[in-house]
């Protein structure tokens, strides 16, 4: 049997590899240095301001954040941006439909980020988690675990992955990207480098800008992620502790009579 489920596991894997390469190759995913990596990384929530900036300019006009509420950017463990300039920010920037006045009205930090379906492009809330799956060759979980390539490192690398090639398909033009699976996406390189000015005049070079929207669709996804971190930090502080009191619990209930064993054996 246990020949068998390796034949098996072995062709699996042949398959796999069939797959890829019949797909135009594996998409190169780049490994970004995020502030949240690791057990003890935290968001840096002026870059998290910054791709707040970022996908209001650039990315607000086909792509929605329909699970997203307009108030959770006021976060202390996300933007935090003072409650007044959330609700400026809503009011200025989005129109949200209201069934008792039968039109639209403009967002208020209540309302979520509305949805964005003028070209069939993807909603964006959870485009980071979904890609968070990506864990190297063949689902191995390596470069998760050493490098933290996750979702907002697939993000950051289909930004910067075009190659600037591009060709025709069925009347639909295609563009070159590394990070995408099959090689080409529909979607026009949506930034260039220096397509935002940041108050902070942090640089607004090219990976920059594509890291900072990526870090706030990573908070956008996983809003939680520092309070589950901290919550995951105390059960295994607990567990230790409690491991090594049940250890000496049970030194100092069975020593006794293990010396009478061995005395009796004697």
């Amino acid at each position: 049997m246990f020949k068998t489920l390796t034949l098996s596991a072995v062709a699996a894997l042949a398959l796999s590899t069939v797959g890829a390469l019949a797909a135009g190759g594996e998409a190169h995913t780049e490994d970004f240095d995020f502030s949240f990596e690791g057990p003890f990384g935290t968001y840096d929530q002026m870059q998290l301001q910054r791709g707040l900036q970022v996908y209001t300019e650039v990315c607000a006009g086909c792509h929605g954040l329909r699970y997203v509420p307009l108030r959770t950017l006021a976060d202390a463990n996300g933007p935090g941006l003072p409650d007044d300039q959330v609700r400026a920010y809503a009011e200025q920037n989005f129109e949200v439909f209201d069934p008792e006045l039968d039109d639209f009205r403009p967002a208020k930090p209540t309302d979520n980020f509305p949805v964005n379906t003028s070209v069939g492009a993807p909603d964006l809330s959870l485009m980071a988690k979904a890609r968070a799956g990506f864990h190297g060759p063949y689902g191995l979980g390596i470069n998760q675990l050493f490098k933290g390539i996750g979702g907002a490192e697939y993000i950051a690398s289909l930004l910067t992955g075009y190659t600037g090639e591009e060709k025709e398909e069925a009347g639909t033009i295609l563009y070159e990207n590394t990070a995408f699976p099959g090689g080409w996406i529909s979607m026009a390189p949506p930034l260039y480098g220096d397509d935002v000015e940041y108050a902070d005049g942090h640089s607004t070079e090219l990976e920059e800008i594509a890291m900072d929207v990526s870090a706030f669709l990573m908070w956008t996804a996983e809003p939680k992620m520092m309070e589950r971190k901290q919550a995951g930090l105390a059960a295994v502080l607990f567990l230790t502790i409690f491991t090594v009191l049940l250890y000496l619990t049970n030194k100092r209930i069975w020593a006794p009579i293990k010396k009478k064993t061995k005395a009796k054996e004697a």
